[in-house]
């Protein structure tokens, strides 16, 4: 299991399935950076605590709602008209590629705040089920998730 948060981040996304729950997840509400940060933190044992979730919440629903979904609102109103504009097409990937930045940076943000956690033995998947919000309805994407980041 990569150490950092951003590196078990695309490690667990680009296991088979992770994507599809995840995109499922974020179409129900769900933030995915969080939802990454608490499989690593749920793969690192560290126990759930209420009040570091608010902690994470509180750094990435503002960053969410003020930096990545501009970004991503604006990559996918897009999408359509850079089908046949070659020109628009390139500023769309150039938009990609900032939110990908966005996303990366929200990473280092919730690791920093959670890399000094304590870990347990054991893991602890209350995190996933509660940072999933009212996406936690999804058993089965989350289970996917939780699946794959037991083997990360």
């Amino acid at each position: 299991m990569p150490p950092d948060l951003w590196n078990f981040a695309l490690d667990l996304y680009a296991r088979p399935g992770v994507e599809n729950a995840c995109l499922r997840l974020q179409e129900q509400g769900a933030d995915v950076c969080l939802l990454l940060a608490a499989a690593w933190l749920g793969r690192r044992g560290v126990h759930y605590d209420p009040v570091c979730a608010e902690q994470l919440q509180g750094i990435a629903g503002p960053w969410q709602r003020d930096v990545v979904e501009p970004l991503r609102r604006l990559r996918q109103a897009w999408r359509e008209a850079a089908g046949t504009d070659t020109g628009l097409c390139e500023l769309r990937d150039g938009v990609k590629r900032l939110e990908l930045d966005a996303e990366r940076r929200l990473l280092a943000r919730l690791e920093e705040i959670a890399a000094p956690w304590p870990e347990a033995n054991g893991q602890d998947w209350s995190w996933l089920d509660v940072l999933a919000g009212t996406a936690r309805e999804d058993r089965d994407a989350l289970q996917s998730l939780r699946a794959a980041a037991i083997e990360a």
